[in-house]
């Protein structure tokens, strides 16, 4: 029992982002699969930031994501923050 709590002690960030990444292709796979509207990731991005009838939301998407993707590349490349 001990060497099992230790190893969860360890572990416990990568078995949490293991099952996030599991939960999320299980969850995304059955939304494309059934093919209802609305149920996958990107269709409720789209209605969120209002992709299609807004320039607004579409600016606001882009800095988002983009201000995302630059952050990340640079705290990995530099391993800061």
């Amino acid at each position: 029992m001990r060497r099992i709590t230790n190893f969860l002690r360890r572990n416990a960030s990568a078995l949490l982002w293991g099952a996030w990444a599991v939960f999320f292709a299980v969850y995304e796979t059955i939304a494309l699969v059934n093919r209802k509207d609305g149920d996958t990731l990107s269709e409720n991005t789209r209605k969120l930031f209002r992709i299609r009838s807004s320039k607004a939301g579409r600016a606001v998407f882009t800095i988002i994501l983009g201000g995302g993707a630059v952050w990340f590349l640079f705290h990995i490349l530099t391993e800061t923050m």
